[in-house]
């Protein structure tokens, strides 16, 4: 498609449905996905039964990770898609940590000033494509899905962690961002949900059929 964006990035809480729209992006515009592989993070079993403790080693294994992923998709020759972005590691993920106590200000200190020299040698994305969902939608989905980590996240983590996706949403000021609510939007299954967010992105995303 011509004038297709290079580098797009999709953000957004537990649930939210990023994955299932980093596939249905690859889909729909050829780009070339990258995904972040929870499952290889050493320390996420550990951090969801005893957050106190391993907060700072899993938050600093997901920002070295996530830099990697950043560069191959600089590197990559066809346009991208990125499934969460570093940013939201650092202003969402580690400020969680830090805020509710579970990241000392010894760490949080450290690790900040890691971050900030990490983005200041990146290429934000052209476009960054915002998907929420209510706190219900998240713990339903969560449930519904059945990971053991998942199920074991408190009620009052998942709050903290929508009251700062949506205080982050607001004030992101590095390129174009797309809001997309997906509460009662199912572009899976619906086709009026699909050809109504089509639209949107076709528009956002620079897409010519």
């Amino acid at each position: 498609m011509a004038g297709l964006k290079k580098y797009v990035a999709v953000a957004g809480t537990i649930g939210a449905g990023k994955t299932s729209l980093v596939a249905w992006l690859t889909r729909r515009y050829g780009f070339e996905p990258f995904y972040e592989p929870n499952d290889e993070n050493p320390y996420l079993a550990d951090f969801y039964r005893d957050m106190k403790r391993w907060a700072y080693h899993s938050q600093v294994y997901f920002l070295a990770h996530k830099l990697e992923l950043h560069q191959a998709l600089e590197r990559a020759t066809r346009p991208s898609v990125i499934d969460r972005t570093i940013y939201e590691d650092a202003e969402i993920f580690a400020r969680n940590a830090y805020l509710s106590r579970n990241m000392s200000e010894r760490d949080w200190q450290v690790y900040l000033r890691l971050y900030e020299g990490i983005k200041r040698a990146l290429r934000p994305p052209d476009v960054l494509v915002a998907v929420s969902c209510s706190l219900a939608a998240t713990r339903k989905r969560i449930k519904r899905r059945g990971r053991a980590m998942e199920a074991a996240i408190p009620a009052a983590y998942l709050r903290r962690l929508h009251g700062l996706y949506e205080a982050w949403f607001a004030s992101y000021d590095l390129g174009p961002i797309v809001r997309v609510d997906t509460t009662r939007l199912d572009y899976v299954e619906d086709l009026v949900d699909l050809i109504a967010l089509q639209e949107q992105l076709d528009v956002a995303l620079g897409a010519r059929p």
